[in-house]
């Protein structure tokens, strides 16, 4: 018998990949096998199963999106083969509490999903732009080893009783003067000494990271888009180029509602018949963008309405008059909006943040798709 179309499921993992193929005219999952991790072993699979669906035959792969990235993708497209990657919060999962789960299930599951359309598509970066994702993700992952240092530095300082009684904050100048200072007694000198030479190391990588990001941030394909998203507040060259690598292209999203649901930003409900119950925000999608936005909404907690720094002014220098207006019209609303929530209708300092973020991102939304009337 021949068939149109075969979708194939694969739940892949770093050792082996299980496949299944499943018909819409079965409408169940067979010939289920588990191979090695190679994407060869998938081509050989589907070169097999035309001797049970006919050679004329079209396979559709799909796997759910995880730590194979988009290599496999690549692998299989590059030899013909239609892959697709499935947003994993956005497949139709089996319900119940109890349930049981194997790679054979999960194969299963994702084929029906392809079959049915029960997803949603991964989108598919550039070769340019995931190299600059994966650049800037290793920046961050830096940040957070310094972050870890600062705290170890804080707690072995703290176990033995070194405080700082200056009036200025921690990581300022004072501060790294006050620590380089200490004689702590035997052993711990050379302790102290290791902690704040990796503080120091990590601190010039990242300072030299941060150079190298404003020269990607230069190139053609960027420059614009991140010369228009540094004219929000707490947008710097860092949080735009991110936000353009790990998003791509913008006009995707029919709203900007759609988009702050990509980000998860959106708030979740579970009502049922005339009772309306309000969740938290889904935290559904890119969970790395969420929190870039949702810390550059704390820029939003401080400050006078309608105030530009001298750093935003610079920023903005050299965009269309249009383009700072909307900036401008954009900073000022989530401003009063956030000192409106929390001073006058007692928010949680947090939830305001989450709030005004998620206007940000719709604002970003019709700032790169030119809705900026």
């Amino acid at each position: 018998m021949n068939y149109n179309t075969v979708f194939v499921g694969m739940d892949v993992h770093k050792e082996n990949f299980s496949l299944c193929c499943y018909t819409n005219e079965k409408e169940q999952a067979e010939y289920h096998q588990k191979v090695a991790g190679h994407y060869s072993k998938v081509i050989n699979y589907l070169e097999a199963m035309r001797f049970h669906y006919g050679d004329d035959v079209t396979f559709i792969c799909g796997y759910e999106a995880g730590c194979l990235g988009f290599t496999l993708y690549h692998q299989l497209t590059d030899h013909g083969v239609k892959c697709i990657i499935l947003a994993p919060t956005t497949m139709l999962k089996p319900s119940g509490k109890k349930k049981v789960k194997t790679d054979k299930r999960d194969a299963a599951l994702i084929a029906r999903c392809l079959a049915h359309h029960d997803y949603s598509p991964v989108h598919i970066p550039t070769e340019q732009d995931e190299q600059t994702k994966e650049y800037l993700r290793m920046r961050d992952d830096h940040k957070l080893a310094l972050k870890k240092v600062k705290q170890q530095i804080l707690s072995f300082c703290l176990r033995h009783n070194y405080r700082f009684d200056g009036t200025a904050n921690h990581w300022t100048q004072a501060h790294l003067k006050w620590l380089r200072a200490l004689k702590p007694d035997g052993l711990y000198q050379e302790i102290l000494s290791e902690y704040l030479l990796t503080y120091d190391q990590l601190t010039e990588k990242i300072e030299r990271f941060d150079r190298r990001i404003e020269e990607l941030a230069s190139d053609k394909e960027y420059r614009e888009n991140v010369h228009k998203l540094t004219c929000f507040i707490g947008v710097k060259t860092t949080t735009a180029l991110a936000v353009l690598t790990e998003v791509g292209d913008f006009k995707r999203f029919a709203t900007a509602q759609h988009f702050a649901s990509y980000l998860g930003l959106t708030p979740g409900e579970d009502s049922s018949g005339d009772g309306q119950n309000r969740l938290g925000i889904t935290k559904a999608g890119n969970r790395h963008i969420r929190s870039l936005l949702v810390e550059a909404a704390q820029s939003y907690a401080r400050g006078q309405i309608g105030f530009k720094s001298k750093a935003l002014k610079d920023r903005q220098q050299g965009n269309d008059p249009k383009v700072i207006a909307y900036a401008d019209k954009a900073n000022e609303r989530l401003r009063r909006r956030y000192y409106r929530m929390v001073l006058h209708s007692n928010k949680k300092a947090n939830v305001a943040k989450t709030a005004i973020a998620r206007e940000l991102a719709c604002f970003m939304w019709g700032m790169l798709t030119g809705d900026i009337a």
